[in-house]
């Protein structure tokens, strides 16, 4: 047998509105309330994942993907939320399903004059755990005409991660010259890399 509820609103004891429904919206707690989830439970009504990694060292001159001297932020003020992003030698795995918006900056610098360049860090992902597909190709280029000059290059992507096994995205240097460096810091993002499960796929 089937049963129905139907109430407009639903109170706690000291008569406190819990739930609230008013022209097709509906409220969930009042002002000054902390709403949490179940163990195990699934929140669709907000961001539940987001996760920052950076390049914590210098490299000059790099070419394919960047697989070492990579860390989660954690300088004093920055911070995760949810179970962030798993990295192994550069590949990144997605905690759960859903679609994620992933967006980076990459930093040039070159260490002398006359190194006038333009580079490229892409994004790449799988759907299979083996084949990798270039999905953002962005460049960006560093001035030649003096020592010491840095640009900066941003790209971003949403991905639609059906299978957290298989589903993965990596990160690819090219076409630097051999006096261009991707900057790198262990105490404040420089080149770094952002994830932000945004909701159910």
């Amino acid at each position: 047998m089937t049963s129905i509820l139907k109430a407009d609103t639903i109170q706690d004891t000291d008569g406190n509105n819990i739930i609230n429904e008013s022209g097709n919206t509906i409220t969930i707690g009042a002002s000054g309330d902390t709403v949490t989830l179940g163990s195990g439970a699934t929140n669709n009504l907000g961001i539940t994942m987001a996760d920052q990694f950076r390049l914590s060292a210098n490299t000059t001159a790099p070419s394919g993907d960047l697989t070492s001297n990579l860390e989660r932020v954690d300088t004093s003020g920055q911070g995760t939320l949810g179970t962030g992003m798993t990295e192994s030698s550069g590949i990144f795995s997605f905690p759960s399903t859903g679609i994620y918006l992933v967006e980076y900056a990459f930093c040039l610098s070159n260490v002398s004059a006359g190194t006038e360049d333009r580079a490229q860090v892409i994004l790449k992902a799988t759907i299979n755990n083996s084949d990798y597909t270039t999905i953002t190709n962005p460049d960006t280029a560093v001035d030649g005409s003096a020592n010491g000059a840095t640009s900066v290059g941003y790209s971003s992507s949403l991905i639609d991660v059906t299978d957290t096994s298989n589903v993965k995205v990596k990160f690819t240097a090219q076409s630097f010259k051999s006096g261009t460096t991707l900057s790198g810091s262990t105490s404040e993002n420089s080149t770094h890399f952002t994830f932000i499960r945004l909701g159910d796929t």
